[in-house]
């Protein structure tokens, strides 16, 4: 009887985890999904809507006969935390059913380099900010983008956040009793634009993730390519350059060193010293995260200025673009991250580096597109994270079975 109830629960777990990613499907693509006959997905459904966790949403269009009925997850059913970091700024949001935020995103500085206290810090921020959720029992998981070289199956980051004693999701679950999962920043914002974003239905997409470092996330085959140990996309340290700038890698010469949006805050700042003349004002080497994005809010609105210094590093990146070209031929490259603020001004530079750097019938078929997923992306990726493993949850830590069951 036991067995017979866990399969139940986990395949009522794989309805749910379908229902969130497609926020309304029929029985028909939901036997095709789960592989499951149409019988018993319908079972599934009415045991989950007696359950009051899934409702009927309405019928689909027509295709010639009768029409569809829609499945969707009932408002209430589930909630993620959702979490965003980079090396100087931490976002939380709370995420329910429908991939929508629920209240307001919070904000919090916390940085990740040389701080030995980052963890604590990180757990701080977490357990004030579940302490304050209304509903807590219907929490799920904790899903965590972060950048470095992150292990998301042994739960560690190499790069940051690292721990004396056990993993990093280990010291995390034990503080916060809750399902933990993290992921490399930018494979998380991939996941995002294939699951909702101009990624979806692509096969073969490369997403550019552009802020204090130019990451990369790989879809292949129309799934996340992470690579043997799951550190593929570290496009910020190709070595591009011969500019003996020293990166955050240890190395010289490396992309990230003419191109992150640290370098476009720092470049502007010189420039304006030196004379030239923007609508900018009041930039400051002490508030690079902020001058950073003054500077995309004004490229896009039209300052020559703000549009130049993006160029430069727009052109550059496009550079490395038309490395991963030549190697990857991707149908998709998408802009995203907190880069993609500055809208269509990266696209023209980028193409014209594609144009001078790719063998023109590499790049024939190659679009470029800007996300529309926005700084949301990341906090996107980490809810869908937490959603990719919504069976494991099932079956190690039987949270599924507390939120979908009782």
């Amino acid at each position: 009887m036991a067995l017979i109830t866990h399969k139940k629960n986990l395949f009522y777990a794989q309805l749910t985890r379908h229902l969130f990613f497609h926020n309304h499907l029929s029985s028909t693509e939901l036997s095709e999904l789960t592989g499951k006959s149409i019988p018993v997905t319908t079972q599934g459904l009415n045991e989950l809507i007696k359950k009051g966790k899934v409702f009927e949403s309405g019928f689909a269009e027509s295709t010639g006969g009768r029409k569809p009925l829609l499945y969707s997850l009932t408002e209430g059913s589930l909630l993620i935390v959702s979490v965003a970091m980079d090396q100087l700024i931490t976002k939380i949001a709370l995420i329910n059913e429908k991939n929508e935020i629920v209240g307001e995103i919070e904000k919090h500085n916390l940085k990740l380099a040389d701080n030995p206290s980052s963890i604590a810090e990180l757990i701080k921020i977490l357990k004030n900010f579940v302490s304050r959720i209304n509903k807590p029992d219907k929490v799920v998981g904790i899903g965590i983008g972060m950048p470095g070289f992150v292990d998301s199956l042994k739960g560690v980051n190499y790069s940051f956040l690292q721990t004396e004693n056990g993993t990093l999701v280990e010291a995390l679950e034990n503080e916060l009793h809750l399902p933990v999962f993290i992921e490399n920043d930018s494979s998380l914002i991939a996941l995002a634009e294939l699951r909702w974003g101009a990624a979806y239905g692509r096969k073969n997409v490369m997403v550019i993730n552009i802020g204090w470092g130019v990451g990369l996330g790989i879809i292949s085959k129309g799934e996340l390519f992470k690579g043997h140990d799951g550190f593929a996309g570290e496009f910020s340290h190709i070595s591009l350059f011969d500019n003996q700038k020293l990166c955050s890698c240890g190395k010289y010469g490396c992309l990230e060193t003419e191109t992150s949006l640290v370098v476009i805050a720092q470049k502007a700042i010189k420039k304006m010293t030196e004379g030239e003349l923007t609508v900018l004002k009041n930039l400051s080497e002490n508030r690079i995260e902020e001058g950073a994005r003054k500077i995309l809010k004004a490229a896009k609105e039209g300052d020559k200025f703000s549009i130049e210094v993006i160029s430069e590093s727009a052109y550059h990146i496009g550079r490395g673009i038309s490395i991963l070209i030549h190697l990857l031929n991707p149908e998709l490259v998408i802009i995203s991250g907190i880069g993609s603020l500055a809208g269509k001004v990266w696209i023209a530079p980028v193409q014209i580096a594609i144009n001078e750097h790719c063998i023109p019938k590499m790049a024939e078929h190659t679009e470029i597109k800007i996300s529309k997923l926005g700084e949301e992306a990341a906090l996107i990726g980490a809810a869908a994270l937490v959603m990719e493993h919504f069976e494991e949850i099932n079956i190690n830590l039987k949270k599924i079975e507390k939120v979908l069951i009782n």
